[in-house]
């Protein structure tokens, strides 16, 4: 009997290696981020001469090669350390999973071969353990946290702590490497942990079309066959990723996706239609991946724009509207409605997210204020957000929101 996979195998006419397409691989040569390279190894290198490198800060939206030059740069340290008979350690941390100063401590005491369960000790045991461990040897190590903004409240401990352990420690050195999508993420921390945190910052901009050709033509040559892309494809794949906000992910996202398409379709060719399809097919995944994984409060935020939406004959919203919307929301579901200070934040990391524009509008003399809008469609978003069983109750509700200025 025929094996179900037996026509999906393809014979390899599209790709030699597709995984140099995906955002994990880690490339030998970073185009244009060579400013941010030597800048980080400056900072890095007293770790190789028996010093404590200063905490770093690093800030660029996504796809702009942050995660990717630190992970370099940890590699070319690391060995550096070794030809030279230091002993420096990088210890990579996602905050994304790792959102608490229990996780984090947790974590670190591990890569010492401490034996900590995830739950259950108190903090001040936890952190002992991982100070007594880390510093039997006279060694250097680096916590690099990426999604640092994720710690901003309730992993706000952990910052604090990781920045102030050296003037515990007798032999060992500690810094910190943040990674942050968020330029405004140390508004929210507090003063002492902002201060030590930020002692240096590097800024990662956006890549433009042409940067992006040349990042999309570099893995290009290792993850295709030799003449399986139309010329046109790149430039188009990286066209579009520059009206993203110059997001290298989505460019090779595109690229890869481009070609499994043309893979199933059993074409020779990658072309410029795949890469349209390609584009449809990556934003509708997008929208739901990012829908399904917000906290509730920013699902019902994210609700409120919604409701608005279907309510009312506009399209933008001033933030007062989208509280009051909020705020019934969370009465129609029993729960305790956040502050309009916290509901703000929300609101501006589904903007960074690209679910919803929020910008500052001058009233005259009415003032400032934000107005918001939807950023994406409703028909994307509204049965994503339904699928959760605590919205579920809310939708089909009328509500409606008082209007202010």
């Amino acid at each position: 009997m025929e094996n179900l996979f037996d026509g999906l195998m393809g014979d390899g006419k599209i790709f030699t290696n597709r995984e140099v397409l995906r955002p994990t691989y880690v490339p030998e040569n970073l185009p244009h981020r060579k400013k941010q390279i030597i800048g980080l190894a400056d900072t890095l290198s007293p770790a190789l001469k028996g010093g404590t490198p200063s905490n770093i800060v690093i800030y660029g939206k996504t796809g702009t090669g942050k995660t990717a030059t630190v992970k370099h740069v940890s590699k070319e340290l690391e060995e550096m350390a070794g030809k030279r008979g230091s002993k420096c350690i990088m210890l990579y941390i996602n905050c994304e999973v790792f959102d608490t100063q229990y996780r984090i401590f947790a974590y670190l005491a591990r890569a010492f071969n401490q034996q900590i369960p995830m739950i259950g000790w108190p903090m001040d045991m936890m952190y002992s353990e991982f100070k007594t461990a880390v510093d039997t040897e006279d060694r250097c190590v680096i916590v690099i946290l990426d999604e640092v903004d994720r710690l901003a409240g309730k992993g706000e401990g952990a910052l604090y702590n990781l920045s102030r352990i050296n003037g515990e420690l007798n032999h060992a050195k500690i810094s910190m490497i943040g990674i942050s999508n968020d330029l405004t993420f140390t508004e929210l921390l507090d003063q002492r942990v902002r201060s030590s945190l930020g002692e240096e910052e590097i800024i990662f901009p956006p890549y433009n079309a042409n940067q992006l050709q040349d990042i999309l033509g570099e893995r290009a040559e290792i993850a295709f066959n030799e003449s399986a892309l139309d010329g046109s494809v790149i430039p188009l794949c990286a066209a579009f990723a520059a009206q993203e906000h110059g997001d290298a992910r989505r460019a090779l996202d595109l690229l890869r996706v481009s070609g499994e398409i043309a893979e199933r379709t059993g074409s020779e060719l990658v072309t410029e239609e795949h890469v349209r399809l390609a584009g449809k097919k990556i934003e509708a995944n997008r929208i739901v991946e990012v829908v399904k994984t917000l906290p509730l409060q920013s699902k019902i935020v994210l609700s409120g724009v919604l409701q608005l939406h279907r309510e009312r004959n506009k399209s933008r919203f001033s933030s007062g509207e989208v509280y009051n919307m909020y705020r019934k929301l969370c009465g129609h579901l029993g729960m305790e409605a956040l502050t309009q200070r916290r509901v703000t934040d929300l609101v501006s990391e589904l903007d960074i997210l690209g679910l919803i524009n929020a910008a500052i509008v001058n009233r005259g003399r009415y003032g400032r204020t934000k107005e918001i809008s939807l950023s994406v469609p409703v028909d994307s978003v509204q049965p994503v957000l339904f699928e959760d069983y605590k919205l579920k109750m809310i939708s089909n509700i009328k509500v409606k929101a008082q209007m202010t200025l």
